[in-house]
């Protein structure tokens, strides 16, 4: 059962890119509640200089063939709802990562005191039987994990 203050505020949570892409880009159920989610404030996802890059870059590949207007458009669906995160030049704690490039979301996670990070990145999701400071968890384990902490 969650506490008092835990139902108040709401969650703080890095989504990777590969998370965030598929929530603003493709449909079903679980993408949506995902995008419901930050959308009304269930939980306050966070973004660095970084992250925010990588997510504009992604959604520029031609394979999602949006222009200018929509891949705004995208944006304006999760920058508006994110708390922006100053990520310091070195970050203490962080693990060895297999993929350097993840190491961004890790460091988001640190500097801005996350209580999760939901990606779908096998190598992030390697790293939680020997990183304990933010819990990692699929999107499918995110959406359970929510649901038990709002009752």
């Amino acid at each position: 059962m969650g506490t008092q203050a835990s139902r108040l505020k709401p969650p703080r949570v890095v989504l990777d890119t590969n998370v965030l892409v598929s929530a603003l880009v493709f449909g079903g159920r679980r993408w949506q509640v995902l995008r419901t989610a930050w959308q009304t404030g269930k939980v306050l996802p966070l973004a660095s200089r970084a992250t925010a890059d990588e997510l504009l870059r992604v959604l520029s590949y031609p394979k999602f063939r949006l222009d200018p207007v929509g891949r705004d458009s995208l944006l304006a669906e999760f920058l508006p709802y994110a708390e922006a995160v100053t990520v310091p030049g070195r970050v203490r704690g962080l693990p060895q990562v297999r993929d350097q490039d993840d190491a961004k979301f890790l460091a988001l996670a640190l500097a801005g005191a996350a209580d999760a990070v939901v990606s779908g990145d096998d190598d992030l999701l390697s790293l939680r039987g020997d990183w304990q400071r933010v819990p990692i968890m699929t999107p499918v384990e995110f959406e359970a994990w929510l649901e038990k902490r709002q009752k």
